[in-house]
């Protein structure tokens, strides 16, 4: 393979992961399929790059001493890292790429000598050694708040919670006023446009999340990063990256020098993108390099090469100290705790915190999830949001059922099945046992919570006004959701007969469809908290008679 072909062949696997990752996260959601049998599955591996992740898949043994299914995988990534080094970096990550290319783009800050002393070898690009020390400790004590940087989790959160809604409504904005046009040509396109988007990258709904503007701010924020240090995210924060660094000390690839045809032109710095010193008269970083092959194809006298079993001076390792690696544990011991202290145990638990179906108890499911947002994308109501402070600082960004956005669909289970490390365990329709039918000898279903009256507001109890629209919307059978009838006097005077609605907490499941169905537009009249959680059996209102 020539040599100027490197970078070109690089380009090309970056383009197709990149278009991949984004295809995986389109089809992370419910899409009408023509002459569809009612299904509600998914028909994609939408876990893939999170199965192909090392850093969950290591972080998700410390946490619960096992692997949860496919992330044995991400051997198929780890492996060739000790003998290619950092080629996943360079070639693979679709947040490796967005950094790549927004870091080619012209900025002031880089030009010339500047760009060139940007591409060194700094200190700092250590911090990211000492953030993957700190995440894995902390997950051998149980928290997996090493999530919150892994590269997959950032960009689904972000991608799929902001930048995509986001695109949506931007797209829908621009398209309806010509669906509506009076000139037949103009209507004609962009009722075609909109069909063509609806079928192919656009969701069937709007959707909207908590914290979106968040966390597409913060998406946003560290990509400009990169306008003034090349791949600033990958070099001095991204554990995975991190993480790979490490492994690929032992790599037998590596870069040749050739000193007697270098002549100090400093051309092969203008376009690193790892900061790992391929400049001549300086020892290579092995660990910070990511096989973008970018100087070999900058050399104009061709002194640069891969090659294989080289035996040259280099920097194998990681340049960390003992005082860095201690740290690193130090921050990772001090974390859980600290994260851990502000966090209502038993009855202080925050009472609206309604976790997906199928979820493990709240410990175990910290330890679990990695707050990659792929439940809240899948959801078809867009009722699963990130959470603030419901869930604590550990919490942060973890998914909460918000009924009155969004209610549980009886017979949906797509959470359970797009959670790539287990914190919502993968369940069946027929095991929720929400749906008539479907449940068949089930007797005690998945419960979220229990569904609550503030009598003070509801039409029948307060106003003396009919409604019954959550005894209507109540999916379980027999109902939840009960009235009786009761004779009222209204302002006027008058008695009537009216019918009052009331909870069955033996029946109900905790969906939320009575909470987002109240007609009462600020605060509903019913609503939904975790008490009886079929996940906490010390959250429960009812004896268990036997």
């Amino acid at each position: 393979m020539s040599r100027s072909r490197l970078p070109l062949w690089r380009r090309i696997s970056q383009i197709f992961f990149l278009v991949l990752f984004l295809a995986l996260l389109v089809f992370t959601s419910l899409r009408p399929t023509p002459g569809g049998t009612g299904d509600i599955h998914l028909r994609a591996p939408v876990r893939l790059f999170f199965e192909l992740d090392p850093l969950v898949a290591i972080a998700n043994a410390l946490t619960s001493h096992a692997l949860y299914r496919g992330l044995l995988w991400s051997l198929v990534i780890l492996l060739p890292t000790v003998f290619l080094g950092r080629f996943f970096c360079g070639w693979i990550c679709p947040m490796g790429t967005l950094q790549h290319f927004v870091g080619n783009m012209p900025s002031e800050s880089k030009r010339g000598k500047q760009r060139i002393e940007s591409n060194r070898y700094k200190r700092w690009q250590t911090a990211k050694y000492v953030v993957l020390i700190a995440g894995l400790v902390a997950a051998f004590f149980g928290s997996m708040a090493i999530g919150w940087l892994d590269p997959f989790s950032l960009l689904v959160r972000s991608v799929g919670l902001a930048i995509v809604p986001a695109f949506n409504f931007a797209v829908r904005a621009v398209l309806t006023p010509l669906e509506h046009s009076h000139i037949a040509f103009i209507k004609a396109t962009g009722t075609t446009l909109h069909n063509v988007l609806q079928a192919t990258v656009l969701d069937f709904r709007q959707t909207h999340f908590a914290q979106g503007l968040v966390l597409g701010v913060l998406f946003l924020l560290i990509l400009a990063a990169s306008l003034r240090v090349t791949r600033l995210w990958c070099r001095s924060i991204c554990p995975l990256g991190a993480l790979l660094g490490a492994a690929s000390r032992f790599s037998i690839l590596g870069l040749h020098k050739d000193s007697e045809k270098c002549n100090r032109c400093n051309r092969c710095e203008l376009n690193c993108q790892g900061g790992d010193d391929p400049i001549g008269g300086a020892p290579w970083r092995k660990s910070e390099c990511l096989m973008c092959m970018n100087c070999v194809d900058s050399c104009p006298e061709h002194s640069l090469s891969f090659r294989f079993f080289r035996n040259e001076k280099e920097v194998a390792s990681p340049d960390l100290n003992r005082r860095k690696t201690l740290t690193g544990i130090a921050a990772g011991v001090a974390a859980v705790p600290l994260m851990r202290a502000n966090v209502g145990l038993g009855k202080g638990r925050h009472e609206r915190l309604l976790r997906p179906p199928g979820s493990l108890d709240e410990s175990e499911f910290l330890s679990r999830c990695i707050r990659c947002g792929e439940c809240m994308k899948v959801c078809p109501n867009n009722s699963l949001h990130p959470t603030l402070d419901q869930a604590g600082l550990e919490g942060l960004w973890t998914p909460t059922l918000v009924p009155r956005i969004g209610y549980c669909e009886p017979s949906c289970v797509l959470c359970s099945e797009v959670c790539p490390t287990g914190a919502i365990w993968q369940i069946t329709p027929k095991e929720k046992g929400w749906v008539v039918g479907v449940g068949g000898q089930q007797t005690q279903p998945v419960r979220l919570g229990t569904a609550f009256y503030d009598r003070g507001r509801c039409l029948p109890w307060a106003e003396a006004t009919e409604c019954i629209v959550c005894e209507e919307w109540c999916p379980v059978s027999p109902k939840a959701i009960y009235v009786e009838e009761a004779d009222v006097i209204d302002s006027a005077g008058n008695t009537k007969r009216l019918k009052q609605p009331r909870v069955d907490p033996s029946r109900c499941v905790g969906c939320g469809a009575c909470e987002y169905a109240c007609p009462l537009q600020e605060r509903p009249a019913v609503y939904v908290t975790s008490i009886g959680e079929s996940r906490s059996p010390s959250s429960q209102i009812l004896l268990n008679r036997t």
